[in-house]
């Protein structure tokens, strides 16, 4: 299948270029300057040169602190841009997957969150990221799955894995967040959902394989909890440990206020698309065993 996708250096793209050739896909990466999403001509043209079977709408801007003074630029990227992907989709005729977040929530229910709990996003980046899922089901509901995910990490870019991995290799103690809770989910396996979800969108017709998900690895834990089996799993590898300091998130303030309760349900694209992901313990040890030895074998202990 060819799957034309917006962006080219994030976690999704990235995860996505390498799962999908594994699997067989031809994946189009699209980003500037060809494809700019302030720029509706230019996403059309661009995906329309792609000749897809189906799109990932994968580009935002994710800079989650930096969007509190920046609000322009991330509602005319994950707002207005995610709305005019929908457009050129639909204007071909293909299925769209969309990514979205799990900073949608205001973190405030003491359960895990399903697709129907109401929206209250806390910051500028969930509010923008809001945005974009009303307007791809605005422009193109009957044909778009909108995936929300969370606490993303990868081999690619920064993420909290690489920054733990970093501060460790200094530090013998790291204060880390231990009242936030949500699901860790290694950006491989969300790649891997989106192919399953954009196979089953271009195979299926049906109703039910659309509209809103949850999607994120099983299994829950805080910041902290995170932190200590990264630095177990890296220092049984032979990598950078650190010890775990709990702190509060009024210890460790921040422009934007993050939710304190991030876990999604998982359970509907499970039984409409049969997907369910590892729990965030495997993912991370499987992640691990790839990221610690390229950490040790860079020099200066710098991951791209």
């Amino acid at each position: 299948m060819r799957i034309a996708v917006t962006g080219k250096a994030g976690q999704v793209v990235s995860s996505l270029l390498e799962r999908g050739a594994a699997a067989g896909h031809e994946i189009i990466a699209l980003g500037r300057p060809e494809l700019d999403l302030a720029d509706p001509a230019s996403v059309a043209r661009a995906l329309e040169a792609a000749t897809p079977n189906a799109i990932v709408s994968a580009a935002a801007y994710t800079a989650v602190d930096r969007a509190e003074s920046d609000s322009d630029l991330a509602h005319a990227v994950n707002g207005r841009g995610a709305g005019t992907v929908a457009q050129a989709a639909r204007t071909l005729g293909v299925p769209l997957v969309h990514i979205s977040t799990d900073y949608v929530f205001d973190g405030t229910l003491d359960r895990p969150y399903v697709e129907s709990d109401p929206t209250g996003p806390t910051g500028v980046y969930g509010a923008s990221k809001l945005a974009g899922e009303q307007a791809v089901l605005a422009a193109y509901g009957d044909n778009s799955a909108v995936l929300r995910v969370a606490w993303v990490y990868s081999p690619f870019g920064a993420n909290f894995v690489k920054t733990m991995l970093r501060l460790a290799a200094d530090r013998d103690e790291l204060g880390v967040v231990a009242d936030q809770i949500g699901n860790p989910t290694s950006a491989l396996e969300i790649a891997d959902g989106i192919l399953r979800v954009a196979t089953n969108m271009v195979a299926y017709g049906s109703p039910a394989m659309r509209g809103i998900f949850h999607m994120t690895a099983s299994g829950e834990a805080s910041w902290a909890d995170f932190a200590e089996a990264i630095f177990a799993a890296s220092g049984a590898l032979g990598g950078p440990s650190a010890r775990v300091k709990r702190i509060t998130t009024a210890d460790y303030p921040t422009p934007a206020k993050r939710p304190a309760n991030s876990r999604l349900d998982c359970g509907l694209i499970a039984r409409m698309h049969g997907i369910a992901l590892h729990d965030w313990p495997t993912s991370l040890e499987t992640m691990m065993k790839r990221l610690v030895p390229d950490y040790c074998a860079s020099e200066g202990g710098v991951l791209d």
